[in-house]
């Protein structure tokens, strides 16, 4: 398990971490998202020792890495570490770059590379490239490697796919977890990206301000965020103002399933996946009115605003491409499922 208690760290009068604590569950894979200037990527250097925190102690695996005793530096505290450009080294082939973190007296060394490399999906015809000779993905299969050999207790990855194109990102995210699962490695990600965050963490934590805003599953931090600065980042929010009475939420968009009691006022957070859009004519649910639309292959990006839903800004919705309304036209809304009473 990693632990981190009180840690903050500035940079003259800029802050960046302040009190924050964070437990990485033993075997998990945590994600730390948030935008940029959040203190995601200085979190994630005080754990690999590359600065030392201001306060606070960091353990792990119930180890001291830093605190009142002094730190442990960074290349004692088996912690492998993948940055987003790979950052192999250039003279060396690919076999040289895994190698390099295994001692060169290793019983079976060149076998250990080739396992290695199958491990992350190359096979051995790529032990004698230089990294130019590669691709990016192919390039950080390499970097993962490398840091698999020396055998850590814990995988920090540096937004290692944000260089990558959309399809190949995906199956390099899908990889890295399964290799990391399969050798039972704990690994921490910082990103930006609020879909690969939810796609990759078992643990979950936002950053905001130098501090961490919400931490926990993903599943409950999208579905019910700490607070609305929250839901919002993770992905696009409705929230209506509601009257609840008896386990349910009246709203402009109707009335909503709800686990919270009575209430004469509150505010309501909707996801737009659970926005139900049907023709104006079957007459059930608010009026709503397209703005635009996208073509997506399967679907429709719908825009729609709902000004008697009381919603200042319009909102998005994916519909089946055979919807065959179109800009300028009226809708019904209505929710489905079940609607996350917000924290006042």
């Amino acid at each position: 398990m990693l632990e981190l208690r009180g840690i903050s760290k500035s940079y003259g009068d800029q802050k960046g971490v302040e009190n924050v604590d964070l437990v990485a569950p033993d075997g998990s894979r945590t994600v730390i998202v948030g935008p940029s200037g959040s203190g995601k990527t200085t979190l994630l250097r005080l754990i690999a020792g590359f600065e030392a925190p201001d306060r606070g102690t960091i353990s792990l695996g119930g180890r001291l890495l830093h605190g009142a005793g002094g730190s442990v530096p960074p290349h004692q505290r088996n912690i492998a570490y993948v940055a987003q450009e790979g950052a192999l080294f250039p003279h060396m082939s690919v076999a040289d770059n895994i190698g390099f973190a295994i001692p060169r007296q290793t019983v079976d060394r060149a076998r250990r590379v080739d396992e290695l490399l199958a491990r992350v999906g190359l096979t051995a015809a790529f032990r004698d490239r230089r990294p130019h000779e590669l691709s990016g993905g192919q390039q950080q299969r390499v970097a993962l490697a490398r840091a698999l050999a020396q055998q850590p207790d814990l995988m920090l990855l540096d937004e290692p796919f944000s260089a990558l194109d959309t399809g190949l990102r995906e199956a390099m995210r899908t990889m890295v977890g399964d290799v990391l699962r399969d050798a039972g490695i704990a690994s921490v990600l910082v990103t930006h990206d609020q879909a690969e965050a939810l796609a990759f963490a078992d643990h979950l934590v936002v950053m905001r301000d130098a501090s961490v805003a919400d931490a926990g599953p993903p599943q409950r931090l999208y579905e019910r965020p700490a607070d609305i600065d929250v839901a919002r980042f993770l992905g696009e929010a409705i929230v209506l103002p509601a009257t609840i009475s008896g386990g349910r939420a009246q709203t402009a968009l109707g009335d909503v399933r709800v686990r919270h009691d009575d209430a004469a006022r509150a505010n309501v957070l909707v996801r737009p996946e659970q926005v139900r859009v049907a023709p104006q004519s079957d007459g059930v649910g608010a009026l709503g009115r397209i703005l635009h639309r996208a073509y997506r292959g399967a679907q429709w990006r719908l825009e729609i605003e709902c000004q008697e839903c009381g919603l200042a800004e319009p909102f998005s919705i994916d519909v089946p491409a055979s919807f065959e309304l179109s800009p300028g036209d009226h809708v019904r809304l209505s929710i489905a499922d079940e609607a996350y009473v917000l924290p006042r």
